[in-house]
C-alpha cells in the first residue's frame, strides 16, 4: 500500500510529453489489461476504448481538443467511448460471455439475464448514455493506477468536443459516443508541472466519519 501512495504522489497531470519516447509494446499490454479488468456496474463493461497510433487521425483531433500538445505528443492518445443505448442484445451478448467463461449454460442465467433487462432496457436512453458514461471513469481510474505503477504518465482529459471526436472516429455509427480522453507516454523534462505540490484538501476537510 505503501507504494501505491507513492505512485499516486508521483502522477500529475502532465501538460507537456516528451515525444520522442514512445510506451513500450510490452507495458502497453499491462495498460490494457489493466482497463480489461476494470471494475464496472453488472461487470457489463458497456464501452469501447480506441487506443490512437495514428499521427494523422490525432493532427485531427488536436483542434477540436482545445489545441492541447499532447494529442499529438503523447505516446498514446485512448479515447473512452460509451454506448449511447443498450438494448437485449448487449445483455444477451454478455450473458453468452458469462456462460462461456465460466463453463455453464446460458439457460443458467436467465434469471439474471431478465434482472438486467427490467433495469436497464427500460431507463430513457438519455440515462442510459449517462449511465454508461459513468462507467468509463471507472476504467480511466484503472489505466491510471496501473500506468503510475509503471511509471507512465497519464492526462486524463474532459477538455475536447465529443461530438467532433465522434464524427472524425466515427463513433455515431457504432453506437458510441467519445466521453473521455486520456493521452498516455512520459513527462518532459521541461513541464515544470511535476516539480509543483499535490494541492489536495486536507483528510479534515474531505472526510466525515459517521458512526
Amino acid at each position: 500500500m505503501n507504494n501505491f501512495i507513492e505512485n499516486q504522489n508521483w502522477r500529475y497531470a502532465t501538460k507537456k510529453f516528451d515525444a520522442t519516447k514512445k510506451v513500450s509494446d510490452a507495458d502497453l499490454a499491462v495498460l490494457k489489461e489493466a482497463i480489461r479488468l476494470s471494475t464496472s456496474s453488472y461487470g457489463l463493461q458497456p464501452y469501447k476504448v480506441l487506443i490512437i497510433e495514428n499521427e494523422e487521425i490525432r493532427k485531427q483531433l488536436q483542434p477540436v481538443s482545445w489545441g492541447q500538445s499532447q494529442i499529438v505528443d503523447a505516446s498514446h492518445l485512448f479515447v473512452f467511448a460509451n454506448y449511447t443505448d443498450i438494448d437485449d442484445a448487449h445483455i444477451d451478448t454478455y450473458m453468452e460471455n458469462i456462460a462461456a467463461t465460466r463453463g455453464l449454460n446460458v439457460t443458467d442465467l436467465q434469471g439474471y439475464s431478465d434482472f438486467m433487462k427490467s433495469k436497464i432496457v427500460p431507463m430513457p436512453k438519455d440515462k442510459k448514455a449517462i449511465w454508461t458514461s459513468k462507467q468509463t471513469y471507472l476504467a480511466l481510474a484503472n489505466l491510471m493506477n496501473a500506468a503510475a505503477e509503471l511509471k507512465i504518465d497519464v492526462t486524463p482529459m474532459e477538455g475536447f468536443e465529443p461530438e467532433k471526436y465522434n464524427e472524425i472516429l466515427g463513433l455515431n455509427a457504432l453506437g458510441l459516443n467519445a466521453t473521455l480522453v486520456a493521452t498516455v507516454g512520459y513527462r518532459h523534462e521541461e513541464d515544470v508541472n511535476q516539480f509543483a505540490k499535490k494541492v489536495r484538501k486536507s483528510e479534515a476537510d474531505l472526510f466525515e466519519i459517521v458512526k
